[in-house]
Formats: C-alpha cells, structure tokens, sequence
C-alpha cells in the first residue's frame, strides 16, 4: 500500500509539469466549439488519464465542454482542475487500499469503490481536488449516469465543487456492486449500462438506433468531438456482466433499468459503429488503445496500470499534430 507520505511525494513530482499546463493554457484561452468525450472503464481509466495528461501539458485544453462516463467523469474532474498526474496518482496510489476498492469495501459500506473515501477523504483531503480552479474553469462538465426508474441516460451538470461531487459518484456506482445514489428524486447507477460513450449528447445527434437527437437543456451541441475510449478498435462486447446483474434480481422492481442491462450489448455495439462513421466523416476523432486492454475491473498490478497509464501518453504523443489540427 502506498503511504499518505508517498502521495505527497507524487503531488511534487508532477509539479512543474502543471506550471507548464498552466503557462501553455494561457496562450490559448479561446474555447472552440469541440466537446471531450470520456468513455470509462474503471481501471481502464488510467489509459485515458495519460491522454488527458499529455494534453494539458502541451496546452491543448481549449474543449467547450468535456463528458465523462463513469470512470471518465473521475478523469473530467482532474482534466477540468487543471491537475496534471492526478487522476493517474490516485489509481496507483490507492489501488491495493481496501478502502479504495475492494470486496471488503462492498461487505462494509454496500460500495465496491468506497463512496465516503473517494469522494470525501481522496477528494478534499489526501489528494484533494483544487475545487477553485475547477469552478474557476470556464469549460463545462457533464457526468452521465443511469436513472434506474426509467432506464435511461441522465446527463448531470458538474458546474461546482464540492458541492456536485455526488453527481460523479452517481455516474460511477456500478451495477450490483454500489448503492444506488440518490440526488433531487432520482435514482442513478453507473452511466456506462445508458450511454457509455455520450459523444451524441454532446453533438446532439439521435444515439445509436434512436430517431430522435439527444438534448440536453441549456447545451448547445458542439460542431465536433475528441473520443476517448478504453477498448481498442477490434473489441466486441458480451453481456456477461450485464446477466450477472438481471439474475442477481437486484432491480425487478425497475424493469427499464433491466431492459437496459439487457440490451446494453448491442447498443454499445451499435454507438461504437456511429462513433467510427463520425469519425470516417470528419466529425469525430477517436483515441484508442492500440492493443486489447488486459486491465480489470479491479486491477492491484501497479505495472499494469502504470504501462497503461504510458500507453495513453504515447498515443497522445504520436497523434498530438493531428490532434491540434482537429481541435482548431
């Protein structure tokens, strides 16, 4: 386990790459009219923690707004605090710490990832959150979860911290493994089993085989989007976990929530074929591993999660040309 003491040791070693961040930031204030898109993943995350680092390095952080599905709303909060290596020290730091995320964590608290320590002591005490530069930060942030009544995705504007950090758990509690999280009459699981990859939220296009465009109030869709998500491009989905969660029989009381575990599989399927004839037609860029992710859920191997972690700063690298041209 990797000590209090060694987490502030990390929070310097990262010091001087976030003055750079923020001295490439101020070059470019603008904001263009691309939306971030954040697939998540749980531990797979940290593949797009290195993308994400990468780009603040260099300064190209000029996103109307970012999106981020479970995992991928934990990174949007770091992205959007401007604190480079955040993200990727709290999984390496925390990894094997029971109260992180762990079977014992689930027995104890009803949360596989431990509700009150990540999102109270990590968040604003041991690797805390610069809540003011997150607030300050003109760009806007959407966590995506599951409303369980109705099955379908919510799309929850992050505009203050602390005070919306419960948006980001809601957006992250996975299935059959979390307590539902309840905000303002609503019930919210995990995004990833209603919209894992919200790139037609934020563009404002009908969602996979839907015939209607997603809208979102107050949010004018953005002309184009950046992707990234955490499975390479050949990757093809079973609903294996998702028949974990309809025969636990945990949600017979919500039968849209268990149709949408049901068809979870084909609909990602499907947004996966959007997302690359977006791509095809210029609409989207999408980043992606170049080689299946042999990362899981709960990964412990920090050697996993860190080659990861430099797999997504290598991507970030070879394509960051082609990623200012995009954005511009």
């Amino acid at each position: 386990m990797v000590s209090q003491h060694d987490t502030k040791l990390l929070h310097k070693d990262v010091a001087n790459n976030e003055a750079l961040g923020d001295a490439s930031l101020s070059k470019n204030q603008n904001t263009s009219s691309t939306a971030l898109i954040l697939e998540g993943g749980s531990y797979r995350g940290i593949f797009t923690a290195g993308v994400l680092d990468v780009l603040r390095e260099k300064g190209v952080t000029n996103f109307e707004s970012v999106w981020g599905t479970s995992a991928g709303a934990i990174n949007s909060v770091s992205f959007k605090s401007k604190q480079i290596g955040r993200a990727m020290r709290i999984m390496l730091a925390f990894r094997d710490d029971p109260r992180f995320m762990s079977f014992r964590s689930l027995v104890t608290t009803g949360n596989i990832a431990g509700g009150e320590f990540m999102y109270e002591e990590i968040q604003n005490h041991l690797d805390p959150c610069d809540n003011k530069a997150f607030n300050s930060n003109p760009m806007q942030m959407y966590a995506v979860a599951s409303d369980v009544t109705f099955g379908t995705p919510a799309y929850l504007h992050v505009k203050s911290l602390p005070d919306d950090i419960k948006m980001v758990q809601a957006s992250a509690s996975m299935p059959t493994v979390s307590r539902m999280v309840e905000l303002d009459g609503h019930r919210y699981l995990d995004g990833g089993t209603t919209d894992s990859i919200p790139f037609a939220a934020a563009l404002g296009l009908p969602d996979g085989q839907a015939e209607h465009p997603v809208v979102i109030p107050d949010h004018k869709p953005a002309k184009k989007a950046l992707v990234i998500v955490t499975q390479d491009h050949d990757y093809v989905k079973t609903d294996m976990n998702e028949q974990i969660a309809i025969r636990s029989q945990f949600y017979t009381a919500y039968p849209y929530y268990e149709a949408a575990l049901a068809s979870r599989s084909e609909r990602y399927m499907d947004q996966r074929k959007q997302l690359f004839e977006l791509q095809n037609e210029g609409k989207v860029l999408v980043l992606e591993p170049p080689e299946p992710v042999e990362v899981k859920v709960n990964e412990k191997s920090g050697e996993a999660l860190l080659s990861l972690y430099l797999t997504g700063r290598k991507v970030a690298f070879d394509r960051l040309e082609e990623i200012k041209s995009f954005i511009e």
